[in-house]
């Protein structure tokens, strides 16, 4: 089964949360597929990737790009993984689908949005259900993380 962490920002937005998060993934050799729902949101975390840290490179790239295998971390708002990603990152509630190709699934959201934490909540029961192991990220004032609860 999928590790799912679920990483509730409450100190710092997804633009500041996500880049870090993906170098993090990136930095460990590993490949990523991020989901996002929105088409248009993901062309704003596309751009975002580009210019978070001007000290740095975060090589990814829209599925629409082309050359979708090659890239370490791969921008859909569907179910492909060309790129044979290990990592799945989902951001506003994109729907997790398959996770069997997945070794880790990472799913942020907005913890200062009522509706988001309702929907987050839904989605650790689902996945409980569904027998995948879950862990739960608080974030630490100075926008880290820290492990607050296990389960599976």
């Amino acid at each position: 089964m999928t590790e799912i962490g679920f990483y509730h920002l409450t100190r710092t937005g997804l633009d500041q949360a996500l880049p870090r998060l993906l170098a993090k993934v990136f930095e460990s050799g590993q490949r990523a597929v991020l989901r996002c729902p929105d088409p248009e949101r993901l062309a704003a975390l596309d751009r975002l990737l580009w210019t978070w840290d001007p000290d740095s490179f975060l090589p990814h790239a829209m599925l629409s790009a082309g050359d979708a295998e090659r890239q370490p971390i791969l921008l859909t708002t569907g179910e492909e993984r060309p790129n044979g990603a290990t990592i799945l990152v989902t951001v506003d509630a994109a729907p997790f689908g398959d996770l069997s190709p997945y070794q880790r699934c990472l799913d942020l959201f907005d913890g200062t949005d009522a509706e988001a934490l309702a929907t987050a909540r839904a989605r650790w029961r689902e996945a409980r259900a569904a027998g995948h192991k879950l862990v739960y990220w608080q974030q630490t004032e100075k926008g880290g993380w820290v492990k607050a609860r296990e389960e599976g």
